[in-house]
């Protein structure tokens, strides 16, 4: 009984972990595909609908009732060595796809006033290792999907004619599965426990955002708040000894952090705009956590604190747009993304790093209609990680790139 009780306390530890990591290390910023090409740089223009997510207070200034939707295209790349380990393995991740979609409806209600509404899904994605019976990291994580929906409706207010302010709530969803081995030893029998987890949560947050508009320039701020997610879920060990799996429940909370934006763009000539945004975010808020199981079977029903120790983080974008017609907008962009999470904390479902995004697109006007599309590459730097739990050839290098493809279509009623 000891032996099963160990075993489904460390697994239920090690699978509420990591969807809380994908939410930083994944955090899914592409909303729009304008903003997108310009690296994300948006929070002083926020000019088409995607402002619900860039900056609410820039609805003030849409026309009429417009509709904008699409979806990013995401296609991620990472590698898994471990030098010091027997053979020297080396693992490439299992190819995925991910599309995470985005819709925005916005309505000037008067001459000050305009609604919006915007779904989007801003964290999550997903990882699977190849080999998990001999994956060295498989006691950490073999796979594992996570997705959030924000369903956010706003509201702007144009204060004067230079200056507007912008609220928002959003109502937030999250699903994960998540797979993870742990060894089982039993006296003279030893073996790998498959296990699963299933869990989903909802909680709710704000945003907020200022927008002032100069002769030939724009100050914007954007707030999104932090809120707390409860995910309650189904543990499943497939223990091979048995002829059915043990089941049982699992609950924590996580903490997302708030994250502020300051944005600035400048009208370098009638034709060219020059954006740069600052994101800081207060990933500190997630030292720790604690969840809750209970296994009635065993007559199990136990609380664990497991620390994180993510550390505060930031985001530099910047980016341009050049009117070359009337129609045609051309944009690129760059960024910098510096990973919360120590070296002392990586795992096998969020082998982040530092990462430089090289973004690059075009938005294309007819009549009411209006095309956006965007391409993003991002390099993850080579980290390797330094777990104080783990000796030191079962430490990993890993490296990850990820190719986005973003479009999106609007139209103007």
């Amino acid at each position: 009984m000891g032996k099963k009780r160990t075993v489904i306390v460390t697994a239920v530890a090690l699978l509420v972990l990591a969807p809380a990591a994908r939410g930083s290390g994944f955090l899914i910023y592409e909303h729009g595909a304008a903003a997108m090409a310009m690296a994300g740089a948006f929070t002083s223009l926020a000019k088409d609908p995607s402002a619900v997510w860039h900056n609410p207070a820039g609805l003030a200034w849409l026309e009429g009732t417009q509709v904008l939707g699409g979806a990013t295209l995401i296609v991620p790349r990472g590698t898994a060595a471990f030098p010091d380990y027997p053979g020297s393995p080396s693992y490439d991740q299992v190819h995925k796809v991910f599309t995470p979609p985005n819709l925005y409806l916005t309505h000037k209600l008067s001459n000050r006033v305009v609604l919006g509404l915007g779904v989007f899904s801003p964290y999550g994605l997903g990882i699977e290792w190849p080999e998990p019976e001999t994956f060295p990291w498989r006691y950490l994580g073999t796979s594992g999907d996570m997705v959030t929906f924000f369903v956010n409706p706003a509201i702007a207010f144009k204060v004067t004619d230079r200056f507007s302010l912008g609220v928002g709530v959003s109502f937030i969803y999250s699903k994960l599965t998540q797979s993870v081995t742990q060894p089982m030893d039993m006296g003279e029998m030893s073996f790998d426990v498959p296990t699963d987890v299933e869990a989903d949560g909802t909680s709710f947050g704000f945003n907020a955002g200022l927008l002032y508009k100069g002769d030939k320039f724009r100050v914007g701020l954007n707030y999104r708040s932090r809120y707390s997610l409860k995910y309650e879920g189904t543990v499943m060990l497939d223990v091979p000894v048995y002829e059915t799996p043990f089941e049982g429940t699992g609950d924590t909370t996580f903490r997302f952090p708030d994250i502020v934006t300051m944005g600035l763009s400048f009208d370098l000539t009638s034709k060219l705009v020059w954006a740069v945004d600052f994101h800081y975010i207060f990933w500190s808020s997630y030292d720790s956590y604690t969840f809750h199981i209970d296994v009635p079977e065993l007559d199990l029903s136990e609380d664990l604190v497991v620390p994180t120790q993510w550390k505060d983080s930031y985001i530099a974008r910047t980016g341009l747009e050049y009117l070359a017609t009337d129609r045609l907008a051309l944009r690129a962009g760059v960024a910098f993304d510096k990973t919360p999470q120590p070296a002392a904390t990586m795992d096998s479902s969020l082998p982040d790093a530092n990462r430089v995004a090289l973004t690059a697109g075009f938005g294309y006007k007819l009549g009411k209609v209006t095309l956006d599309f965007a391409y993003q590459f991002e390099n993850f730097r080579r980290r390797t990680s330094a777990r104080p739990d783990l000796p030191d050839f079962l430490q990993g290098t890993f490296k990850t790139q990820a190719h986005l493809f973003g479009v999106n279509l609007g139209y103007k009623f």
